[in-house]
């Protein structure tokens, strides 16, 4: 037998061209700043329930989930008030798949059961979901502002500062229907003008214009496109509000919320919440005479 030592059997020889030598140059972990992303998981439970590390990553992910949401509605937003909707699209449909990864997570949640949620639920004090100021800037964005929100985040300048501006700055619903307006479309000046820090509300007078796009053999593709996109982004974040509900209460049941909302109900009250709610009126509109 050879004096070589036998390689076993099951391992994958290293090439000899793979870099490990990272004293002096960027490796993985340091591009992704890794040890602090990985040193900021903070059990507050004592003894430390095991349980709550998961709490506090799928927490952490999804506000890093809801970070690059952002990001791409508001590049969106930008693409479309410069006309170049096909881009924006991209950019809606990436939206669409960071939509569904969020609404996927609760499945893990939902592994916490009730007994091991009341076990540190205690120790989490007023924290809640509910004060995530990236979820709201997301709400934002979409048309369902609500000025009286800002309240929550006063101890939080910057996060204040990021919801006063999306407040004030148009919608991605506003952008998009002033863009159908550059292109001919009859938008009402009194919609083109609104009070932008005011919620979305039901606009009959768009109906024909959607009736007109969606029933037109000489709609500009793209067109068509931008608005099932918003369909399907407000169904996803129906899908996702839905799935919030319903793993809450499978967890906590009816209790109050830990930042003193009554809980479920509060987040059924949700679901009556919409974003684009002629685009889906139009479909009653639609082939009709």
């Amino acid at each position: 037998m050879s004096n070589e030592q036998a390689k076993p059997a099951n391992q994958r020889d290293i090439e000899s061209g793979v870099r490990t030598d990272f004293r002096n140059a960027m490796s993985y972990g340091s591009y992704l700043d890794l040890e602090r992303i990985l040193s900021a998981q903070h059990p507050v439970s004592v003894p430390e329930h095991h349980d709550e590390m998961l709490f506090i990553i799928q927490h952490q992910t999804s506000e890093l989930w809801l970070k690059l949401m952002l990001h791409e509605m508001l590049e969106a937003r930008r693409l479309i008030e410069a006309d170049d909707l096909s881009k924006a699209l991209k950019c809606l449909a990436r939206v669409k798949h960071i939509q569904k990864t969020l609404t996927e997570q609760w499945s893990v949640l939902a592994t916490l059961t009730p007994r091991e949620y009341a076990q540190f639920r205690g120790f989490l004090g007023s924290s809640s979901g509910f004060q995530s100021f990236q979820y709201r800037a997301v709400e934002f964005i979409l048309g369902n502002k609500h000025e009286g929100m800002l309240k929550v985040h006063e101890a939080d300048p910057q996060a204040h500062a990021t919801l006063t501006q999306l407040l004030h700055e148009p919608t991605l619903y506003d952008a998009f229907l002033a863009a159908l307006s550059r292109q001919g479309y009859k938008i009402p000046a009194e919609i083109l003008e609104r009070d932008v820090t005011k919620p979305w509300e039901y606009q009959e007078s768009l109906l024909p214009v959607f009736k007109e796009i969606y029933e037109s053999e000489d709609t500009a593709w793209n067109l068509y496109q931008a608005c099932e996109d918003l369909v399907d982004v407000e169904d996803n974040f129906q899908a996702w509000r839905f799935r919030h509900m319903r793993v809450v209460q499978r967890t906590i049941g009816f209790k109050t919320g830990t930042g003193g909302s009554s809980g479920v109900s509060f987040l059924k009250r949700a679901l009556d919440l919409t974003f684009f709610p002629e685009l889906f009126a139009v479909r009653t509109e639609i082939g009709a005479s």
